[in-house]
């Protein structure tokens, strides 16, 4: 395909949407393929759950503990989700991930719509398949939990900012559609994940007015009707829940997982200044190759506006993330559309040498990282099913690198660029297929398949519930087997047993168990054993799974027939 049927292929609307279809492609692999996560993924699904079982959107809770650390909006997206595509007796993750996969999507056509403003159809489209084929972003879209859907919001509100702020450079008055796009996607990501996507907005605009020292392009974004609109959409659930929880989600919020956060690593997730610089080329992959060129035109074209307006997306954004204390590999994510329009405005140009040779080792280097993680997966958890899905992820994967480096060093920048796309998508796809295949990672399914295959799952209707588990807590494991799944210990087990429900007891606590039945003068029969490898916590652990005893039958009363 030569440069002018590109052109006509991608101009207007087309360019947008068939980026949005690349990100639909990237990540549906994973949305289907992988099995409940532990374990932010699994609670979001599971509090989601509870909130359709009990009728209350307001107050977020697993089980039976409050879940006040994220405001409500995900939990809203995916219960609409599974309420349009399915039961939530069923079960299945796959319905919980799909905001996630359409918030990847949003961000992918968000891209390449600001980059049609900025530098063209074709920069503006190749920014959004970029973006939609980075394996942070298509990872996140398979995955049911705020990251993807928050990068999908944030992303809108710079896109919207960006025709804004070029408009007015133009001169020109800003559209009335941009600006409600703009205070949407800003409302939306609020409601998502709080400060995090209203931190990138706003730093975008101190940079690039104190770049530009001029502020008065901002008296054109309609605070008058937006703010208000904002707090239509974040008011209502805001007021109640302080009315529900007497306060408690926002001491919690705040208090509990927002100020840790700034002030130390929060929940063990630390990490080193420049962590995320030193990770960028395996999450940008398998546009990698075109990380140094990025870098060239955001430093030796700054003082165009549209790269100064990127890079003031990116930069001050990406240091707070960097001296933050709390460290988690996805945090950069909302910035990622900024560094994609780069790595595509790059492409209006020759590529320099430096930036060639650099990118193409960074490809290479990024795809042996997909290699060495695959081959590592499959030597330690692997079965056989697993040899074909991991054969096709490391062909894929050095494909993308091996074709994309010869091209690009042979100066054919663009060419590199959709075949490093074309076979990294395809090994993306290929590691979801993977990783469902490392079986003893996915403890929760075989557990839930052993209690069907011994008929004591409580869905069955043959034995009482809930279940009761020791050892093995994750809320994976709560979410395949409901709301009042008994995490317990080796005495709580027991008693599950004399109660006539199904136990399921980790080997640590079998002696304890076992004394524990011995009082209770109860014996449970194994009925399967479970093996695997807790990644939460680092552990393998090895489940027994046991049936109740058979309860007596009801002795007949005899009745005696008065004579005449």
């Amino acid at each position: 395909m030569n440069r002018i049927d590109l052109d006509r292929l991608v101009a207007g609307w087309r360019g947008p949407l068939l980026a949005a279809l690349l990100a639909l492609v990237a990540g549906l692999p994973g949305l289907l393929l992988l099995p409940p996560l532990d374990r932010d993924e699994s609670r979001f699904a599971q509090a989601t759950a509870q909130m359709l079982e009990s009728g209350d959107y307001v107050d977020i809770r697993f089980q039976d503990d409050p879940r006040w650390k994220k405001p409500v909006g995900i939990y809203w997206l995916q219960a609409a989700a599974v309420s349009l595509t399915s039961d939530v007796e069923d079960r299945q993750i796959a319905p919980y991930r799909i905001p996630s996969l359409l918030g990847a999507m949003l961000a992918a056509w968000a891209t390449a719509w600001a980059g049609a403003a900025l530098f063209g159809s074709r920069v503006g489209f190749f920014g959004g398949a970029i973006l939609g084929a980075t394996f942070l972003l298509s990872t996140e879209a398979g995955i049911a939990k705020t990251d993807a859907m928050l990068c999908g919001a944030t992303t809108l509100a710079m896109a919207a900012l960006a025709r804004i702020y070029m408009a007015s450079r133009a001169g020109e008055r800003p559209a009335r559609p941009h600006k409600l796009l703009f205070w949407l996607g800003l409302g939306l990501s609020i409601l998502i994940k709080g400060p995090i996507g209203l931190m990138v907005v706003a730093l975008a605009i101190l940079a690039v007015s104190i770049w530009d020292r001029d502020f008065r392009w901002l008296y054109r974004l309609g605070w008058g009707w937006g703010l208000p609109l904002v707090a239509l959409m974040v008011g209502p659930w805001a007021i109640a829940i302080t009315i529900a929880t007497d306060g408690g989600f926002w001491r919690e919020a705040i208090g509990g997982d927002l100020a840790p956060k700034i002030a130390g690593a929060h929940e063990s997730h630390s990490g080193f200044p420049g962590m995320y610089l030193v990770l960028a080329p395996l999450l940008f992959f398998p546009a990698t190759l075109l990380l140094p060129a990025a870098v060239a035109t955001g430093w030796t074209r700054r003082a165009e506006p549209a790269i100064r307006f990127l890079v003031c997306w990116l930069v001050p954004a990406w240091l707070v993330f960097e001296l933050a204390p709390t460290k988690l590999w996805h945090y950069t994510l909302p910035t990622f559309g900024a560094l994609a329009l780069l790595a595509a405005a790059a492409l209006a140009r020759p590529v320099g040498k430096a930036s060639r040779i650099v990118g193409a080792v960074l490809v290479v280097v990024a795809a042996l990282l997909v290699v060495a993680i695959t081959v590592y997966g499959l030597t330690v958890y692997g079965t056989s099913t697993a040899q074909t899905w991991a054969a096709i992820t490391v062909v894929s994967a050095l494909a993308a690198a091996a074709v994309g480096a010869f091209l690009l060093l042979n100066r054919a920048a663009g060419a590199a660029l959709i075949a490093s796309l074309a076979f990294g998508v395809v090994a993306h796809a290929a590691l979801s297929g993977t990783i469902r295949q490392l079986r003893p990672l996915a403890i929760a399914p075989q557990l839930e398949r052993a209690l069907e295959a011994a008929d004591l799952h409580p869905r069955q209707g043959r034995t009482p519930g809930p279940v009761a588990i020791t050892g093995f807590h994750e809320p994976s494991f709560v979410f395949l087997t409901g709301r009042d799944t008994q995490l317990t210990d080796a005495e709580g087990a027991a008693r599950a047993l004399a109660e006539g429900r199904p136990a399921i007891v980790e080997a640590r606590d079998a002696d304890a168990f076992r004394a524990a039945s011995s009082r209770l003068g109860v014996s449970g029969r194994a009925a399967g054993v479970v093996t695997g490898h807790n990644y939460s916590q680092g552990d393998d652990v090895s489940l027994t799974l046991y049936a109740p005893p058979p309860r007596a039958p009801a002795t007949p009363v005899a009745t005696r027939r008065s004579g005449s």
